[in-house]
């Protein structure tokens, strides 16, 4: 008796064995491909680090200057007149002492124990000298309260000579002091900080400092990053070689590429230094969240990436990778816990929109954050302001 198969049963038959087949066609590979990232180095997650944070193509003058170029710090003591009784008490004694030194150059001697004043205080007078000003040439400065003067308003700068730290003086100041603004309706102060003013052009150059941006011996000059990296140092030499011909720059490190003066430019090295400024470049920066715990503020910096992690912050859960990134929590209403998904290997930006619906305060985001710098989650530096 011949023994009947059903299609049905042949057909279900013939599907198993075509699915054993594909599965073994399909596994081995996964498997080896699971077994080389497994022994690949750490440097084999890159695809899981954040892309290179590169902008638009910028100038070199706006992310790097000359070396040689710079500012330079003055200051020295002064004498603000003309007080309305807001001025430094007796207690105050260098003020009282610079008075009466002051009186002195006019003819006048006056025991310093015996000055009563309160319209005039000793304050430190300060400023930056920028690079290539000249003689006559005027540049603002800050005037600060030194004793126990409880307001600057409506003072008078006497003539104050403002040194560098080589003790020679490079500029005078004297001028009425600003201290901004008075407050609107219902302020308490008509200014924060009544202490603190400024004089608009307020000194006077008396001496010019040289500035040195090439150096005659190697026939070079140096170009400083303001903010160093390997990257975009290597793009401005490779920009100033495009421009100017092989070989022509180097970068020395993160920071500083060396510049070799071609003849065209032996005697214009200003002309050359504008054509190096106007070459443009993309710059790179390193991932970086920066955090203030005083304010609550996060600052994200590019597309910064999570790798997977699970953080338990309270009542609010995190978890970073495998299906996706969820986080639940009691929003701050009371009502029921929520949930969100978020793509996997998702962004910190993506991570804090996530929390902020769920009503995370900030200080939870910031602790949040910080523990996913430090389980390696978060692929960024983080800078605590």
């Amino acid at each position: 008796m011949k023994t009947e198969h059903s299609p049905g049963i042949m057909a279900s038959g013939t599907l198993v064995v075509l699915m054993l087949i594909l599965s073994c066609t399909f596994l081995a590979p996964s498997r080896a491909l699971a077994q080389s990232v497994a022994s690949e180095p750490p440097s084999s997650i890159s695809s899981f680090a954040p892309a290179a944070t590169t902008g638009p193509p910028v100038r070199i003058k706006d992310i790097a200057r000359v070396l040689g170029v710079r500012s330079n710090q003055l200051m020295g003591y002064g004498l603000v007149i003309g007080l309305n009784g807001t001025g430094d008490s007796r207690q105050a004694i260098f003020t009282t002492q610079a008075v009466s030194n002051m009186l002195v150059h006019f003819g006048i001697s006056v025991d310093s124990q015996e000055i009563r004043l309160r319209n005039v205080a000793g304050v430190m007078v300060t400023c930056d000298l920028p690079p290539f000003v000249k003689n006559g040439d005027r540049v603002d400065v800050v005037v600060s309260s030194l004793g126990d003067a409880r307001s600057l308003e409506g003072g008078m700068l006497l003539l104050t000579q403002l040194q560098g730290p080589d003790g020679k003086v490079y500029a005078v100041a004297q001028g009425p002091v600003s201290i901004g603004g008075r407050g609107g309706p219902g302020m308490r102060s008509n200014s924060n900080f009544p202490t603190v003013g400024r004089i608009p052009e307020g000194a006077i150059i008396e001496r010019e400092v040289p500035a040195t941006f090439a150096d005659a011996s190697t026939g070079t000059l140096s170009v400083t990053l303001n903010q160093p990296d390997f990257t975009t140092a290597s793009r401005v030499a490779g920009a100033i070689n495009t421009r100017f011909g092989e070989g022509m720059a180097s970068a020395i490190d993160g920071a500083t590429v060396r510049v070799k003066i071609p003849r065209d430019y032996s005697h214009d090295t200003v002309g050359l230094i504008a054509a190096i400024e106007e070459l443009t470049v993309n710059a790179d920066t390193t991932a970086k969240v920066a955090i203030n715990e005083r304010t609550g503020t996060v600052v994200i910096g590019g597309n910064v990436c999570l790798l997977p992690a699970a953080v338990a912050h309270g009542s609010l859960r995190v978890q970073v990778g495998g299906g996706g990134a969820v986080a639940t929590g009691a929003p701050a209403t009371g009502a029921a816990a929520a949930a969100l998904s978020i793509i996997p290997g998702g962004t910190v930006d993506t991570l804090v929109s996530a929390l902020n619906a769920i009503g995370a305060s900030p200080r939870d985001i910031i602790a949040i954050l910080q523990a996913l710098k430090s389980a390696g989650s978060l692929l960024a530096e983080v800078e605590i302001l």
